[in-house]
């Protein structure tokens, strides 16, 4: 069994303040750190981590890293992998050193944020990086954020890249394959497209990645498990994530809860489901990372529709806005790859109520659910069935989300 020491037995063992060594484990520079409450635990092994500086000096020049390859993670979707207080994420990237690390950062923030284009244009740079932490991070951001923005090649040559690490990783140091199969699984498990076959088990990579991507890994795993209609699973998945500490880091937590919102949705557990949107909503909103809800509308049972939009009208529409953009070019990439025809023509509040119906909703559930009569939602299921040219309710199935 690993022995750990503490944050203080660190400090003294690297001759630094246990500040920075906090600093360190924050940032996910110490592989292996664990978060146990306010604190950390460190492998005892674990060494002192090499000056920011000096390892982008050596990835500006192609200097290459004993283990074969050119690898520094710290530039590996580094805002997901930073604890911040909600409310502080653009000044979290703003303090960072002035670098690829920051530059990916503040690309982070705008996808997040719904600022698909930003995103695209200061990703872009870093698509033929040798700084390998930096391009994966590259590619997976451009992946989505061309997919918003309806350049449908760009994203898809962005996935078919991270493909491409995923098969030279077997060369590689472990820590690159490890990053190699995390950003992989993601672009391939969030799109619902089928996984390489070169994607090695979660739990072969997982202890190598730093704990922030670590915590958005388990959500990746505990959509891949919701896909497979393992509902349970996957719910206790994020619920034993965000015990360990996920929560300390908002990007991936906020992607947990939403995931557990459509588990729950799934087992018809609606009180547990609110409360896990409104978790999610809190850390989203002072930040105005609204992106994951766009993405994920269609998979969340109507839970927009019956708890934000009431309350946040403007929001709502921002969300959906964001939701038309993303599922537009999500289709142009899935629908052909699978082969799976989800609706394009229904509107979202259609799709949401289709979706439930879908699921052996009744009327009555439905209209209790979103605070409407049963008449309206019979107009919303009669107009979709009308658009998708179905004439049995349980034909609407084949046209919607897993």
């Amino acid at each position: 069994m690993e022995e750990y020491i503490s944050i203080r037995e660190a400090a003294e063992k690297w001759n630094v303040s246990e500040r920075r060594v906090n600093q360190y484990c924050s940032d996910g520079r110490i592989l292996g750190a664990q978060r146990i409450g306010r604190s950390w635990a460190i492998p005892a092994g674990a060494e002192k981590p090499g000056d920011p500086r000096k390892v982008r000096l050596q990835t500006e020049t192609g200097t290459i890293d004993p283990s074969g390859g050119l690898w520094n993670d710290v530039n590996l979707m580094p805002l997901m992998n930073t604890a911040f207080v909600p409310g502080c994420c653009r000044q979290t990237v703003e303090r960072m050193d002035p670098g690829p690390r920051r530059d990916i950062a503040l690309a982070e923030y705008h996808y997040f944020s719904g600022q698909a284009k930003e995103a695209a244009e200061e990703a872009k740079a870093y698509l033929t990086s040798q700084d390998m932490g930096a391009r994966l991070s590259a590619c997976l951001i451009c992946a989505y954020a061309n997919l918003s923005l309806g350049q449908i090649r760009q994203a898809q040559l962005a996935l078919e890249e991270l493909n491409t690490s995923l098969v030279a990783a077997g060369r590689k140091a472990p820590q690159f394959r490890a990053a190699a199969a995390f950003v992989t699984a993601a672009g391939a498990v969030l799109l619902h497209l089928p996984l390489p076959e070169e994607l090695p088990e979660i739990e072969r990579f997982l202890p190598a990645l730093p704990y922030g991507l670590r915590a958005f890994a388990l959500y990746v795993q505990a959509h891949y498990l919701y896909l497979k209609e393992e509902y349970s699973h996957s719910a206790g998945i994020v619920e034993a994530a965000l015990a360990m500490g996920a929560a300390d880091y908002p990007i991936p937590c906020i992607y947990l809860h939403l995931v557990a919102v459509m588990d729950y949705m799934s087992l018809k557990q609606m009180e547990r489901a609110k409360a896990h949107l409104l978790s999610a909503w809190e850390l989203a909103r002072p930040d105005d990372l609204i992106e994951g809800f766009g993405e994920h509308h269609g998979l969340l049972g109507a839970m927009l529709e019956a708890v934000i939009k009431p309350e946040w009208p403007e929001d709502f529409k921002r969300i959906i806005d964001i939701t038309y953009r993303f599922s537009s070019g999500w289709r142009r990439v899935h629908n052909p790859l699978t082969g799976h025809d989800v609706a394009d023509d229904l509107t979202t509040t259609e799709f949401a109520i289709a979706m439930l119906a879908a699921r052996n909703w009744t009327n009555q559930e439905i209209a209790e659910h979103l605070n409407i009569s049963v008449n309206t939602v019979k107009s919303h299921i009669s107009e979709a069935m009308k658009k998708l040219n179905v004439e049995k309710r349980k034909e609407l199935k084949k046209y919607m989300l897993q």
